[in-house]
């Protein structure tokens, strides 16, 4: 993690220079680190989103060829080719965050390691807190908590884990994973659960003008399906005529 969380650590070390505060610096951190993730998170929502519009083709295709997997996986292809859809683009975005996320944990967890002409800062105080390189034992784990379970939650309704065969599994994750943050903070340095809740608080904030994105895309999809229906009627009563006049 280090190759990540030592540009992150002189970044970091960047914005406290212009800052003088070490809790601030974290923030704007934060803040920049989302900002750059943001056309990744759009891309999720587009590839969420294309993957619901032709589910029901994909569905019809199994049911088709439910017992030659061969034909199966070549006609997929070929509707993924005539949509441009591409089924790995939803989970790029999850590959690339990941090594980041791991970085800046790596990074906050242990300042020192990473940015030792800057360390001192990291036992600043900031607001409540008297020094951010000590655990914050509850307001902080708690705030760290919430943020991620309504983070969580609504990237669920985004990406659509909250349905299918995963919906189980994904609705443990849903109150298990924000226990584990609480629980987790409350023992790490009061700078890593300061980045974590504002990330998560920045998240959610994101997550509703991803909604917006949504919708959007929703309504333009069920705008081309309107438009391939009436075209298919308007097909099937010119063959109707053709007929007739024969």
């Amino acid at each position: 993690m280090g190759i990540i969380a030592k540009p992150l650590g002189y970044l970091l070390m960047w914005i406290y220079g212009l800052i003088g505060n070490y809790g601030v610096s974290l923030i704007v951190l934060t803040a920049i680190v989302k900002i750059c993730l943001y056309p990744l998170y759009i891309k999720q929502v587009k590839s969420t989103a294309g993957m619901q519009n032709i589910s029901e083709k994909t569905q019809e295709i199994q049911r088709k060829y439910a017992d030659d997997k061969v034909k199966q996986q070549q006609a997929l292809q070929d509707l993924y080719q005539q949509e441009n859809f591409n089924p790995m683009a939803g989970c790029l975005p999850m590959l690339i965050q990941f090594p980041i996320i791991m970085g800046l944990f790596a990074l906050l967890r242990n300042p020192m390691q990473y940015m030792p002409n800057g360390m001192f800062a990291a036992h600043e105080p900031f607001l409540w807190i008297n020094d951010l390189a000590q655990p914050d034992r509850w307001i902080l784990p708690i705030a760290a908590g919430a943020a991620t379970f309504f983070a969580f939650s609504m990237t669920q309704n985004l990406t659509g884990a909250d349905m299918g065969q995963a919906k189980s599994m994904n609705m443990i994750m849903k109150y298990f994973f924000p226990l584990s943050i609480l629980w987790l903070a409350r023992s790490y340095p009061a700078g890593l659960a300061l980045y974590w809740a504002c990330g998560q608080f920045i998240q959610i904030f994101l997550n509703l003008h991803m909604n917006t994105v949504r919708k959007k895309i929703q309504e333009e999809q069920e705008h081309k399906k309107l438009v391939e229906r009436a075209e298919k009627e308007l097909i099937k009563k010119k063959r109707a005529r053709m007929k007739g006049n024969q």
